[in-house]
């Protein structure tokens, strides 16, 4: 029984969070934090961290790859359904609310200022959640080298974002195994 109720509170706080975040990943950031750290406690902050960090990593929406992954780390693979089924029902739901209502409304001078002040709020949202991450992920002259030099090479090529986070990656465990060395070396 204990099980189910478990599988139930995942639906509904996914369910939630796909209901109220508009904007992608980002702007979601802050209402995983909410339910899942401060709320229901089910992962520090860290923890929700490197699930979103995977997340985007993989390929799909980062907000079902997150919402399946910590639904995975919750209750296995039923826990990864559910949550995945919790985060896309709004959405499927909206979607076909619109779709089946947006012709009428295409034109609609409301319809449109409302979308425009959406856009301004989740353009916030993302802003604040960038500033956030860089907080907690930016604690050294190493990390934040690498955040500007990738910054760069976002900004000024046009590379496939997998190699960079890959190649990211790599020098991260590299770093990681040469501080290590030093460390041995001067004990």
């Amino acid at each position: 029984m204990e099980n189910w109720r478990i599988l139930w509170q995942l639906y509904v706080a996914f369910f939630r969070i796909g209901g109220l975040t508009f904007g992608g990943g980002l702007a979601m950031l802050p209402m995983l934090k909410y339910e899942l750290v401060e709320k229901k406690k089910w992962l520090t902050e860290d923890a929700l961290l490197d699930c979103y960090a995977i997340g985007q990593c993989t390929p799909g929406i980062i907000a079902v790859n997150t919402a399946t992954f910590v639904g995975y780390r919750k209750r296995g693979v039923a826990g990864g359904i559910i949550a995945t089924l919790g985060m896309v029902t709004p959405s499927l739901v909206i979607i076909t609310l619109v779709a089946a209502c947006l012709e009428n409304f295409m034109d609609n001078v409301w319809l449109q200022h409302a979308l425009m002040g959406v856009r301004g709020i989740v353009c916030a949202l993302m802003l604040n959640t960038v500033i956030n991450l860089a907080r907690k992920s930016l604690t050294d002259a190493f990390t934040c080298v690498i955040c500007g030099i990738v910054l760069a090479i976002c900004l000024f090529t046009k590379l496939p974002t997998i190699l960079i986070v890959v190649v990211s990656a790599v020098i991260g465990i590299l770093s990681e195994r040469i501080g290590k060395r030093r460390k041995g070396d001067e004990t």
